[in-house]
């Protein structure tokens, strides 16, 4: 199965869970073709100064893989910077946040996995 560029769902968000400025997700698999597995498959750009707030995740854990930019993300309370190639997951029951602190758009990864062992 083929998915053109052109026909994915983009779907732009503001001030996402609390956060700054404007989020834009790229929807490359969707939920229906996912076989139950997560509910999020998308590359999230952020502009910079922008965020998503600080949020728990319950029955679900999300993997972030930056893919260019600067991100400033916290991690259960600890705050890293996350550059090109880096990743962070935060798994179910934990909690975190990113934000671009680069001057360029920050663009990344982002999957949110269903944990069924611990739902």
């Amino acid at each position: 199965m083929i998915l053109r560029s052109k026909d994915m769902k983009v779907l732009v968000h503001n001030e996402f869970l609390g956060g700054k400025g404007q989020l834009t997700n790229t929807h490359f698999l969707n939920n229906e073709n996912a076989c139950g597995s997560g509910r999020l498959f998308v590359k999230s750009m952020l502009t910079p100064g922008s965020s998503i707030g600080y949020h728990t995740h319950k029955g679900d854990f999300e993997n972030y893989y930056i893919l260019s930019g600067k991100a400033l993300v916290n991690d259960n309370g600890t705050d890293y910077i996350l550059e090109p190639g880096d990743s962070i997951l935060c798994r179910n029951g934990d909690s975190h946040s990113i934000e671009n602190i680069g001057d360029t758009n920050l663009e990344y990864i982002a999957l949110i996995l269903f944990d069924k062992d611990n739902a």
